[in-house]
Formats: C-alpha cells, structure tokens, sequence
C-alpha cells in the first residue's frame, strides 16, 4: 500500500514529534487523523475505538513525559504510558491496523557501556521508566502486528527542548555548567518521524526499534556544539556531574541504543548526532547572527 493510499492516525498529534510526523505525512499525500490531547482521550476506550474503526496504522505519540512528577504521581503516568497505550492497541487490532507505539531509554538502567541491544533486559529505575516498560508489554499483548520504536534525547522546533533551553541560557550567561557523566543521543523529532515512515513503508516485520541518532555524546558536549552553532565559545560550557544537579527521578549514566534491528531489515539508522544538529539546528532555534 503506498503512502497516498494508507490511512494514519496519530495520537498525540500536538506534541513535538506528532507534529513533525503529521506534516512529513501529510507533505507527502498521506490520508492523516491528527488527534492531540483535545481531540482524544487516549485514556477512553469508547473514543479510542471509534476513532481507530477505519485506519490502517496507528501511531502512538502520546505520552506522560514528565519524568519528575511520575515519581510521586506514578499512577497518574501508568494509566497514559501503559492503559493508553494498551486500548489504542488493542483498537488497532480489532481495526487490522499496524500500531506503532514510541517508547523510551528510560526502560533500561543505563549502566551499560555499550549501546543496547534491542532485546537487552528492561530494567526501568524510575517511575516514568516502569510506566514505558509497562505500556511496551500492553503494546506487544495486545497487536501481534506492532513496532515499538524506543528513543531518547529528543529535541525539535515544535515545543520546549534541551537546545532551546541551552541557547537561551547562553544569551544570558558568560559561563554554562552541564553533565559530562550522562552519554546519550541527541535525536531530532524531523529525523524519528522521517524514521517511522520508513519502517511502514518497508513493511518491517513486527517487533523493537530504536530511533535515535547514530554516533554518541555527553550532554556537555551536545551543549558545546549548540554554542558553536550560535557563534559562541564552546569554551564558555564547563563540566560538571549529575551529583551536582539531584533530580527526583534518577538519570540513566548511559542512554545509548543500538540499532541492528534496523539493519537486519534494510532500513538506514538515523545519522551521526551532529551532523543532524548542523541540518537541524536552523529550523530549532531559528537563523543564527551574521
């Protein structure tokens, strides 16, 4: 089936990443429901039924993704990581459709110190990791015909970002402390929706992806290439560790996911981090001075 002919529909179509998937979709002829928080809730199985009846992918880009608050409001972030994901599946099901569910790093411990596998162990070590994990589970009982596509350090143009956050800091700061001890991958929204669309249009076999950027960095290093792209001295970026900033919910050390099932079935990871940031950056944080 081709992109003109198959019918999409996203749930959390107003977020960061459901908004760059629903205009790469709809430039390219696609037939899209774009349903943001508003327009459904997620959460009600009697409007998730009726709005998954005559589609044939689903896309879950809906989420709890406050990662803090879940430590004291796990169960407020179960029921939209893990029950919501479970009716749109199981909607997607009943309906034929292929759902495609966005999951997170955040299901590992991050102590590892090489990329993870797709099929490494879940080992959630906090509140908002355990809800992913939860919803993966719900996803994979539920709709046999399922890609759970995990990723991690998103950022893009459509919402509030680590890129943002650093480019308005650097204007207002001679110096910036940030952690060196957390290793991830930057990964524009553009480039996992672009990735999406792929794995659909390859009709990849069901099962675990990841969709991060290839390559790896330290939140310091991520920062020093966003003041190089505003003209600043990455010089002004210092290092510092995670002990220094406590968080409620832990940070994993180590966020960096392999990507062999994309390669088992053809489809080409998302490129080197930076090299992404360099054709990003522009469109995030708006043109740079002269």
């Amino acid at each position: 089936m081709s992109v003109e002919e198959t019918r999409w529909l996203v749930a959390g179509a107003g977020g960061m990443l459901g908004t760059d998937l629903v205009g790469l979709l709809r430039g390219r002829g696609a037939r899209v429901t774009a349903l943001g928080r508003h327009d459904l809730d997620v959460t009600d199985e009697t409007q998730v039924m009726q709005q998954v009846r005559e589609v044939d992918v689903v896309v879950n880009c809906a989420a709890w993704t406050a990662v803090d608050d879940a430590e004291t409001r796990e169960a407020e972030a179960f029921v939209l990581n893990a029950v919501a994901p479970q009716l749109l599946a199981r909607a997607a099901r009943l309906a034929g459709a292929r759902m495609v569910h966005v999951s997170t790093d955040y299901v590992f411990d991050g102590s590892a110190t090489r990329p993870y596998a797709e099929s490494a162990p879940l080992a959630p070590r906090s509140a908002y990791g355990r809800t992913k994990a939860a919803g993966e589970w719900a996803v994979r009982a539920e709709c046999p015909d399922h890609l759970v596509v995990r990723t991690a350090w998103l950022y893009g143009a459509h919402g509030a970002c680590f890129p943002k956050t650093m480019a308005r800091l650097a204007a207002e700061r001679d110096e910036l402390s940030v952690v060196a001890d957390q290793v991830g991958q930057p990964t524009w929204t553009a480039d996992l929706a672009d990735l999406v669309l792929r794995l659909v249009d390859a009709g990849a076999p069901a099962g675990t992806y990841h969709g991060t950027s290839s390559g790896e960095t330290s939140w310091h290093g991520f920062t020093r290439e966003i003041v190089r792209t505003l003209g600043r001295d990455p010089e002004m970026v210092r290092e510092t560790t995670t002990d220094a900033f406590p968080r409620p919910a832990p940070r994993p050390a180590y966020s960096v996911l392999g990507h062999e099932a994309l390669a088992a079935v053809g489809v080409e990871p998302i490129g080197h981090w930076a090299e992404r940031w360099t054709v990003a950056a522009p469109q995030v944080l708006g043109p740079t001075p002269a």
